[in-house]
């Protein structure tokens, strides 16, 4: 954690790739590309708020903590459930599948963090993406610890930092993706 208000955190213990959709909506991986709009299953709205955005992937490998944790302060605009398969999110296994991250079941949430006590580092685009043998995410944010974990909806306000959602069980996939110039 960081005592910076307005930074981004990991949202999760896992390892990390960064970069970018300047000049092309495309998500490179292992040297193959995913058209990011999958992501947002066709969401249009946010495709292209976030065009030409950065990104980071967090990759959860099975002996990982499997909490992922909020990167942000903000208020929930947008959270919605995208059914999908159970593709390994395994580097190797993914150039295997043509686009295993638009065939994934996975949760988009749209954070907006430039409202009062929020990181102020514009929209905030976490998508949690199932993979081989998880069976769900579970969305249960708690600002206190592990204690009274709810539902992530709409209008809710997140602190950064704190539990948001727990994939269960084995390895999993975590997509930040911030708006342009932010």
């Amino acid at each position: 954690m960081t005592s910076e208000p307005f930074a981004a955190v990991s949202p999760a213990d896992a390892r990390v790739l960064v970069g970018s959709f300047v000049g092309h909506s495309l998500l490179h991986l292992k040297h193959k590309f995913f058209e990011y709009e999958e992501l947002f299953a066709g969401r249009q709205s946010w495709t292209e708020i976030f065009e030409g955005g950065d990104y980071l992937i967090f990759r959860l490998t099975p002996d990982k903590y499997h909490y992922n944790h909020t990167p942000v302060a903000g208020r929930v605009l947008d959270v919605y459930t995208v059914d999908g398969d159970y593709h390994s999110c395994n580097p190797g296994a993914a150039m295997i599948v043509a686009t295993p991250y638009s065939k994934n079941r996975r949760v988009v949430t749209i954070i907006d963090t430039d409202v009062p006590g929020g990181t102020r580092v514009g929209l905030v685009a976490m998508i949690e993406v199932v993979a081989l043998m998880i069976g769900e995410i579970v969305q249960c944010y708690s600002a206190k610890e592990y204690d009274q974990p709810q539902d992530v909806v709409p209008g809710m306000f997140l602190d950064r930092g704190c539990p948001k959602s727990l994939f269960r069980p084995g390895s999993s996939t975590t997509v930040l993706v911030f708006e342009p110039g932010r």
